[in-house]
């Protein structure tokens, strides 16, 4: 048994990176074809995230219900559309590390087809 980062252990001949297991017949499974993301072991810490940020704009929407200055709205809407930006990064991070480094295992059109998407969804963030 190898130990992973997050402390879990996976069956010998399991990669600890990406969760990666060659079955008897030579296929590559990993945690990727078992329905597991990259958020998964950091959920938690993720939905919490979101509920300040979701916290954050019912602010803005109580700012603006109460004819609050401008300038003290805008500053809102700055610091909410960084905690915005925070947290798509480190999904981001997640997303390299463990779905495209799992189709990188795998090789092929696979790992190709993860980086374009990978480029787009970063060209997105960069558009906004």
């Amino acid at each position: 048994m190898t130990t992973t980062e997050a402390g879990a252990t996976a069956p010998s001949g399991e990669s600890a990176a990406t969760g990666a297991a060659e079955t008897g017949a030579g296929e590559i499974v990993t945690d990727h074809d078992r329905g597991i993301h990259g958020y998964h072991h950091q959920k938690g810490e993720h939905l919490k995230r979101l509920r300040r940020i979701e916290g954050q704009v019912r602010g803005l929407q109580r700012m603006v219900d109460e004819d609050v200055y401008c300038i003290d709205i805008l500053t809102q809407v700055s610091a909410s559309t960084k905690a915005l930006q925070s947290f798509a990064l480190q999904l981001l991070e997640e997303h390299l590390r463990h779905c495209v480094a799992d189709a990188a295992v795998k090789g092929g059109a696979e790992i190709d087809a993860k980086v374009e998407e990978a480029t787009k969804a970063i060209a997105r963030l960069l558009r906004t």
